[in-house]
């Protein structure tokens, strides 16, 4: 069993920021926990989430809104892939991305990524298609998003150590905000110029928010060489129990997490929900997860990140259960809010504390690699779990969102399962309960 001051040695060991384990010594003359600097930096990632993730929180306006108009012949599955082609190249690049802005700085990806963006949204309102549509909105989309998204982790993640809980939660409750905001835009700016005409306003709001996180994000740490021997992806990493558990758990609690941002609205409908208040279901939901977003990630660096995260997970799981599925067999408009507005805050508080927990689970020495290893693992999770509720909605011949629920509940529980595993191997190695 380890003292104290060695138990709390390890634990800050622990947290070095991803992506930056072979980095240079902290340079005593930068404030310490942020400083100024550290804190416009946080307000940059910040503006960077809201018009990525924060857009992205709001796939149920597209989803309702594409079945209802222009891909109206595909299937719920076939339209959920558009945002699960999204969601995937958040995760799967970022490892490189990881890599160059660690490397040289934020400004090679904030660029041409921001770039990106822009230019997708832009083809999106003029596509036509579904293919169409899939390239732009979901690959290209997907793609600019993913580089601003690790860019802006990364670079808050340099800046904070004992307060990452804290500044991350403030950082990633950017996409809370973007998803109360967005589906309110949306659906006014599409009453008033058409669904090509919002994307288009859109695209702009847009641009506007990430200039100026291309201008706030700054990377604490110096330039250096690239590293051409560093692994991508290590399966080896899996022999460490606690990163193999904690990596499974999120893979199944992704699986299901994003179930209700993109079904709810369309459920809300079915129940006899008015079509307004049903579009705002997604801003409850992102209301709600802009206080767990930051609420726990700051009791997460008193008490340890992983307790929170097992707990988080656990409730979302809850949530479904006993205010979700119930509303299958008796409807309540009532009650849809009200799960809004607990699933938001409990799954806020998952996707904020899920990279500090990935820079926890292993070694400082493999850091890099547990980075790139579990961001491929998160990808293949949200690519896959929203076209697999979709089939099990269309088998059911979209009259029922039962086995859906069923589905996100099983997944959601056993990912909780798991990251209590991993929470209870990395205590014990570690000889403390705050872990």
């Amino acid at each position: 069993m380890s003292s104290p001051s060695t138990s709390q040695q390890d634990e800050e060991k622990a947290v070095e920021p991803p992506l930056v384990s072979e980095s240079p010594a902290l340079d005593p003359e930068i404030p310490p926990e942020g400083g100024l600097r550290g804190w416009l930096c946080c307000v940059g990632g910040s503006l960077g989430l809201f018009a990525t993730l924060g857009f992205l929180n709001a796939i149920g306006v597209f989803q309702t809104t594409y079945q209802e108009t222009l891909l109206k012949d595909y299937t719920s599955s076939d339209i959920s892939w558009i945002f699960t082609v999204q969601l995937a190249l958040i995760w799967a690049p970022g490892s490189l991305f990881g890599r160059i802005v660690d490397t040289y700085g934020p400004r090679p990806v904030m660029l041409p990524c921001t770039l990106l963006c822009l230019f997708s949204l832009c083809m999106t309102s003029l596509a036509t298609e579904y293919y169409q549509i899939i390239l732009a909105q979901g690959v290209g989309y997907g793609l600019g998003a993913g580089g601003i998204f690790t860019t802006s982790l990364v670079c808050v993640g340099q800046w904070f150590v004992k307060q990452r809980g804290l500044a991350m939660g403030i950082t990633v409750a950017g996409s809370s905000i973007g998803g109360v905001i967005f589906p309110f835009f949306l659906k006014l700016v599409m009453q008033d110029v058409g669904f090509n005409g919002m994307v288009r306003y859109t695209a702009l709001f847009i641009g506007i928010a990430l200039i100026g996180a291309f201008f706030l994000i700054t990377a604490r740490l110096p330039p250096k060489k690239w590293n051409s021997e560093m692994a991508w992806f290590d399966l080896k990493l899996f022999k460490n129990k606690g990163f193999a558990f904690y990596a499974l758990g999120s893979y199944f609690v992704m699986w299901g997490l994003w179930a209700p941002f993109d079904y709810l609205p369309s459920m809300a409908q079915m129940s006899g929900m008015s079509d307004s208040l049903s579009l705002y279901l997604i801003a409850i939901v992102n209301g709600a997860s802009l206080f767990g977003r930051i609420i726990p990630g700051h009791i997460g660096d008193k008490v340890g990140y992983f307790n929170v995260i097992t707990g988080s997970a656990a409730f979302s799981c809850l949530a479904i259960l006993c205010l979700w599925l119930p509303f299958d067999y008796h409807s309540s408009n009532a009650g849809l809010i009200v799960f809004a507005a607990v699933y938001g805050f409990f799954s806020g508080a998952f996707v904020s504390i899920m990279m500090p927990c990935c820079g926890k689970s292993g070694t400082i020495e493999t850091l890099g690699r547990q980075i790139g290893t579990y961001q491929g693992v998160i990808a293949i999770s949200t690519l896959t779990g929203l076209p697999i509720m979709g089939a099990i909605f269309g088998k059911q011949h979209n009259s029922t969102y039962e086995g859906m629920q069923l589905f996100a509940i099983v997944s959601m529980f056993i990912g909780a399962v798991l990251l209590l595993a991993s929470r209870n191997v990395l205590a014990k190695a570690h000889g403390t309960w705050r872990y």
